[in-house]
């Protein structure tokens, strides 16, 4: 049966890998040359190739040993993106991502990100966040105690609901939910302690 194993992908061949987000567009080109464009995804989907960052035998032993333990493409597991992991970008403060609206009744308010301007942004769901490193404020105090946040589903749910109006907001370090897109790794030893798999594919476990 398949299952969710909370662990990190080896961090030091995370960092060396390549991958971003995917959406999914039908493109229909009319008769006139014009265009029509449709997007089947309300949330992107994030692939990576940890094969680029293999360097040495040592993480390509690291990395097999993962690989069995979650049985292929049976169990999902943790992946940091080297490039968006974070809130902010950097260290999080409490006023990061506005994640809802007091409302005296609502207690339970889901953790995202937003990308992108006032035009159209995106706000990406944060299902993963990191132990320890969630900050939240109410109406831009920061809130030490009374809530609580649970890092399998990135929901953060008061004591005592927010009052109508009140803004609430949080930063967080994230990481992504991720399953191998392979059941097979295909490893060359390149050298005495070398050692090369070119492609090990990951996807992102959508909510």
């Amino acid at each position: 049966m398949m299952a969710f194993h909370a662990v990190r992908f080896p961090l030091d061949v995370a960092l060396g890998a390549r991958g971003g987000p995917e959406r999914k567009t039908d493109v229909v080109t009319l008769a006139s040359g014009g265009e029509q464009r449709n997007g089947r995804w309300r949330h992107s989907r994030r692939r990576y190739n940890a094969g680029y960052g293999i360097k040495s035998r040592a993480d390509m032993a690291a990395v097999l040993a993962f690989f069995e333990e979650r049985r292929g493409r049976l169990h999902g597991f943790l992946w940091r993106d080297g490039l968006d992991f974070s809130s902010n970008g950097g260290a999080p403060t409490p006023l990061d991502q506005a994640i809802g609206t007091g409302d005296g009744v609502s207690s339970v308010f889901a953790l995202s990100k937003r990308y992108g301007a006032d035009f159209d942004p995106y706000l990406r769901p944060i299902t993963r966040p990191v132990a320890g490193t969630v900050r939240v404020a109410l109406a831009g105090v920061e809130q030490i105690s009374g809530w609580t946040v649970d890092t399998a589903t990135g929901l953060v749910g008061f004591a005592v609901p927010p009052i109508l109006g009140q803004a609430v907001t949080a930063g967080f370090l994230f990481d992504v939910p991720v399953r191998f897109d392979t059941d097979r790794l295909d490893i060359e030893l390149a050298s005495f302690d070398g050692a090369e798999a070119p492609s090990i594919p990951l996807i992102e476990i959508v909510p």
